[in-house]
């Protein structure tokens, strides 16, 4: 592999890793209601998982309320099942048309909890961007062994492969911060 194969390879994923990170960051709950809570839950829609987003509309009319409206009527009560199923802690409301959530606030040992959680998605975030810089590290060795790369060429490129570990790194703990500014507001 040369430079530019190793550090796409690297860049792409490293990105991936730091997009799961923000996912799983957008399904923790705040207290504020927001559509992100519920568009990962799967719905077992005509015998196959389904994400929420994809069989109905979602919105926030209230800070404090979600609303589930499907694109099939017949969807109704499934969507309430993936939804009493999920972790997410909120019964829905059903008017035979749409379904409301209601978002009760947090109490501040919920809170802590859920920072505590962030921070363990965010090391599990931190520790994939390490593997794939070890990963990065071994094609350079690899390629300056095989002639592609002459030493100070391997050093460039590890400093490179170091230094977009950081700058990953460094997104990951930035909101990290955010997440846990957002869940300790009352």
């Amino acid at each position: 592999m040369d430079y530019d194969d190793i550090m796409l390879d690297l860049e792409d994923r490293m990105e991936k890793a730091v997009d799961v990170f923000r996912n799983e960051m957008r399904g923790m709950r705040t207290g504020r209601a927001h559509p992100g809570l519920v568009e990962p839950i799967r719905v077992d829609y005509y015998g196959s998982p389904t994400p929420l987003k994809q069989i109905a509309s979602i919105s926030v009319p209230e800070a404090d309320q979600i609303v589930i409206k499907p694109f099939d009527v017949t969807a109704l009560a499934d969507i309430e099942k993936g939804i009493l199923k999920s972790d997410l802690g909120i019964t829905p409301n059903s008017d035979g048309k749409i379904l409301r959530l209601q978002v009760p606030p947090l109490s501040e040992e919920r809170r802590k909890k859920l920072v505590s959680r962030a921070k363990e998605v965010a090391e599990e975030a931190r520790v994939a961007i390490r593997n794939v810089r070890r990963d990065a590290n071994k094609h350079a060795e690899a390629s300056q062994k095989d002639g592609v790369f002459s030493e100070d060429d391997l050093k460039r490129l590890k400093d490179d492969i170091q230094g977009k570990t950081k700058e990953k790194e460094g997104e990951v703990d930035r909101e990290l911060a955010q997440k846990t500014e957002e869940l300790m507001e009352v």
